[in-house]
């Protein structure tokens, strides 16, 4: 006969993990009627705003300022988040921007990211937990996996209340959390269900059962204090144990499933303890569905905060500068000190290549600038880099640079280059004037428009004529705009227009500084473009010319 003594307090698992209750509505907030109070998540200060709804598809500009890269790399690290759309609702109220900021500010500091950090790797057992349950077909094993999920949700929830609570936090969306979750934790409800949950582990702790094999019959009947043969084994051998050497054995991880003989031995002790389990499944029942909507939303919210700044962190830490821009939904003056291109410089860090940063600025009239130079000089990063800071300021992030002052658009619209497709009837002029023409309608005097090097196909003069007329009707508008070009005298197209130009190395003309600086053109830009198109610049010549 072979006989084993089993405690079962968690049937048929093999190994545990760590934390999720059902919702229980928070108490009518008559601490504070102040606005600081009343947010209801982390993105928006309502969780009813309409544009919180998933599935929000990427803005066609996108690509062109290559945020559609920026934000997969975020997306990349924080997958099971699925925080694409998140980053696809700009905000237009210079209010909503800095409510998130605030929460940003908040993050920065590093006793409260880790208590968020903390929080999250709980939050991420918890998920664990249910992918497990949600395998689970047998009901006493589900119920034993439901019963860990629920207790680790409690964990979590009052590990989190406890270290939240006299926190020095500043921004309204985790002072508005941080009071919701002091309520939630002390809710009867709450503690009922962590003091039930408690119960049932400690009663399941002292089901003792004992196994009889014999002839092919698999006896199960309560432990009544029949010998442990593991003890005797253990002491016949204990005088062969040898000193400690390295262990060259292969650990073979279990299953979770249980078979189906488990399962038959697991039912039969349920019989036998019909109380313990019968609790433990109405348990299971009830609180299956048991965290918190709000919980839910705070822990996905969140990593739209703490992904960006992770981004970020490995660039202030080559020393880029990252501020909060001042926003406006009215003014359209620009300012901006030592700024860059995210992407690039993220891609120069990691190279250990320096980042060359630029400072702008649109006052008064202006509205309009005209980036000039010769090739390769950074004016597409320019341009770029226009667009990702108004962006990001619109989504309540730190921008790159040192200082910022920026306005909320409506709108992005961009005007690249793009390869002729073989399956479009349109050539490239065309293509632009319809792609241009769409923008002109849709634009509005809150919009921004980025160009770069439009009508470039055609004749120097019809290059001219157009780019004269599309500019006069966003003067019109008044609207914001980036126009990259070789023609350097549309910056003289009137008071709105504003000149840039990508400087050189004085002493060799064809080393590039990537510097912009406020100036008119000099008209050799667009002739020195022509040149190296030809092969006809002297450093081209030269090396044509050698014996």
């Amino acid at each position: 006969m072979n006989v084993s003594t089993i405690k079962a307090a968690k049937p048929g698992r093999k190994r545990s993990p760590s934390v999720v209750p059902s919702e229980i509505p928070p108490k009518d907030d008559k601490q504070s009627g102040s606005k600081r109070d009343v947010a209801d998540g982390l993105l928006f200060q309502r969780q009813a705003d309409p544009n919180q709804e998933d599935g929000v598809p990427e803005p066609d500009f996108f690509h062109d300022l290559n945020l559609d890269q920026l934000f997969l790399n975020i997306h990349t690290t924080r997958q099971e988040y699925e925080l694409q759309s998140f980053f696809r609702i700009p905000l237009r109220e210079r209010e909503a921007v800095i409510f998130r900021q605030e929460i940003m500010r908040d993050l920065e500091k590093p006793e409260i990211r880790g208590i968020i950090d903390s929080f999250s790797q709980y939050m991420r057992d918890v998920r664990a937990y249910q992918a497990m349950v949600e395998k689970m077909y047998y009901e006493h094993q589900k119920n034993a996996w439901t019963l860990d999920l629920v207790s680790a949700y409690c964990k979590a929830v009052q590990s989190f209340a406890e270290k939240f609570e006299g926190t020095d936090i500043a921004s309204r969306g985790l002072r508005a959390f941080g009071f919701y979750l002091a309520e939630y934790s002390a809710d009867p409800s709450f503690t009922a269900l962590a003091e039930e949950g408690s119960s049932i582990k400690q009663d399941l702790a002292t089901v003792k059962y004992s196994v009889t094999i014999k002839a092919g019959t698999v006896t199960v009947q309560k432990y009544d204090d029949e010998p442990d043969y593991t003890q005797e084994v253990q002491a016949t051998f204990e005088k062969f144990r040898q000193g400690a050497v390295k262990d060259y054995r292969i650990e073979i991880k279990d299953n979770d499933m249980m078979n189906s003989v488990e399962e038959r031995i697991l039912g039969l002790v349920a019989i036998l303890y019909k109380d313990i389990f019968s609790h433990l499944s109405r348990f299971c029942t009830q609180n299956a569905d048991c965290i918190s909507e709000r919980i839910k939303a705070f822990d996905r919210e969140v990593q739209f905060y703490t992904g960006y700044l992770d981004y970020i962190d490995p660039l202030r830490k080559a020393g880029l500068e990252f501020c909060y821009p001042v926003v406006s939904e009215t003014s359209k003056a620009v300012l901006v000190d030592d700024c860059f291109d995210l992407l690039l410089a993220q891609k120069l860090t990691g190279q250990k290549t320096p980042v060359v940063t630029n400072s702008f600025q649109l006052s008064g009239k202006e509205r309009i600038f005209i980036v000039s130079g010769p090739n390769q000089g950074g004016k597409t990063t320019f341009a770029r880099t226009f667009g990702q800071l108004h962006y990001l300021a619109s989504l309540g992030l730190p921008v790159p640079g040192k200082k910022a002052e920026l306005f909320l658009p409506d709108r992005i619209f961009t005007h690249f280059e793009k390869e002729e497709s073989p399956d479009s009837l349109r050539g490239k002029l065309e293509d632009d004037l319809f792609r241009i023409h769409a923008i002109l309608q849709k634009a509005t005097p809150d919009s921004i428009v980025i160009m770069n090097e439009i009508f470039n196909s055609t004749m120097l003069r019809d290059e001219i004529f157009l780019s004269k007329q599309v500019l006069k009707h966003m003067e019109e508008l008044d609207l914001l705009c980036v126009c990259v070009t070789f023609i350097d005298e549309l910056a003289s197209l009137s008071e709105k227009t504003v000149g840039m130009v990508s400087t050189v190395n004085p002493d060799n003309p064809a080393e590039r500084t990537y510097k912009l600086v406020r100036a008119k053109g000099n008209g050799l830009a667009y002739a020195l473009s022509i040149a190296e198109k030809y092969g006809l610049t002297y450093n081209q010549l030269k090396t044509r010319m050698k014996p």
